[in-house]
Formats: C-alpha cells, structure tokens, sequence
C-alpha cells in the first residue's frame, strides 16, 4: 500500500510540475528568466531592449512565466514591473525530484 501511494504522490507532483516544465522548456521564456535574475524588477520594455523580440511577444511569454508563478508583477504608475518569483515552482520542483529518487531507485 505505501508503494501504491508514493507512485500517486509521484503522479500528483508530475501533474503539478507540467505547467513549470513546460513554461521552462521555452529558450526565450529562458532567457527572460536569465536577464530578470540579473535585473529585475524590469518593465516589457526593458525586457524588449535586451531581447531580439518583439513588444508582444515578450509581454506573452511573461503572461506564461506568470500564470505557472514564476514571475510577479507590480504596477507602478503606469508600467508595470516583473520580478522572478521562483521559490514555489523550485519547491515544487525539488519535491518532484525527491520523490522520483525516492520511488523510483
């Protein structure tokens, strides 16, 4: 029975740790990731200036790295600024991790 539930356990953090992977296997969206670790908090402007990438195309891949909670936003007048915010999807990520290594070997 304690095999059945880490492999659901396992299953469950899969299914959580989808969407994370899959913002994360995008070059650009890495990219973003890497300058905002450099200079955050940065405007979609800012981000533009230090891409090869177009205005909307960045604001999308922001909206992505948003909605999976890897980037928060803060308005400020009218721009708004985006930060990394990565504790939660690393957490998540490393429990996966974990219970991979766990279950698995």
């Amino acid at each position: 029975m304690n095999q059945e539930n880490d492999h659901q356990e396992a299953i469950q953090l899969f299914r959580k740790s989808t969407p994370i992977f899959q913002a994360l296997g995008d070059p650009y969206r890495q990219d973003i990731i890497m300058l905002l670790s450099e200079h955050d908090p940065l405007s979609v402007n800012e981000i533009t200036e230090r891409s090869t990438l177009s205005r909307p195309a960045i604001s999308h891949h922001l909206k992505i790295l948003r909605e999976v909670g890897l980037v928060s936003v803060e308005q400020k007048g009218t721009t708004r600024f985006y930060s990394l915010q990565l504790e939660d999807g690393v957490t998540t990520l490393k429990m996966l991790l974990a219970k991979v290594e766990e279950t698995c070997y």
